[in-house]
């Protein structure tokens, strides 16, 4: 994510559950340059046991993993385009990106918007808690998406979906893009 420039500097995070807590980055941490030795240890109630401080977005992966069934890793990035779509002020809170390709149907679904908070603010969890688990894909107005899978492969290709989604979204805006339409959404979903 790092090489393909989804992320610069120590900006961005992810957290993988185990089986007695789960692994996140630490905090200030590079995504490009990560020590496996330095991953912060959380128990279950996202409390340190071992391992660098973490990072101050532990309330956002809190409130997934609470509130998304199946969730086992989340990826939160600062990516360009998914930020500068979370900028717009035309942009759903309910259905932030268009479907416009079969891909991001499968691998995103819908993807949220909620209100801007400073990083790291324990009301992004909340938020987030807000959605009661409807949503495995977040924007954080101004800020970022936040990503929730099963695993952090799975995790880590929406999150390049929704960036590429993004991307689309912006080139396409004012063109009148042709949709994917409801009965070719649900032949994906179904």
């Amino acid at each position: 994510m790092f090489e393909r420039g989804l992320t610069m500097g120590s900006s961005g995070n992810i957290s993988v559950k185990t089986e007695d807590g789960w692994l996140v980055t630490p905090t200030n941490a590079s995504l490009g340059h990560l020590d496996p030795d330095r991953l912060s240890v959380l128990d279950q109630n996202g409390c340190l046991v071992s391992g660098d401080a973490p990072t101050k977005e532990v309330p956002l992966h809190t409130a997934m993993y609470d509130t998304v069934a199946g969730c086992g890793a989340i990826v939160h990035l600062h990516s360009t385009h998914s930020v500068a779509v979370s900028m717009l002020p035309d942009t759903k809170a309910d259905d932030a990106i268009p479907p416009l390709t079969a891909y991001y149907v499968m691998r995103v679904g819908k993807t949220a918007l909620v209100p801007y908070h400073r990083p790291g603010d324990p009301k992004i969890g909340d938020a987030i808690k807000g959605l009661a688990g409807k949503y495995t894909s977040v924007l954080l107005a101004n800020h970022g998406p936040v990503m929730a899978g099963k695993t952090l492969e799975a995790a880590v290709y929406a999150t390049e979906e929704l960036e590429e989604t993004s991307k689309l979204h912006l080139l396409t805006r004012g063109l009148n893009p042709r949709m994917l339409t409801e009965a070719q959404i649900a032949e994906l979903t179904g």
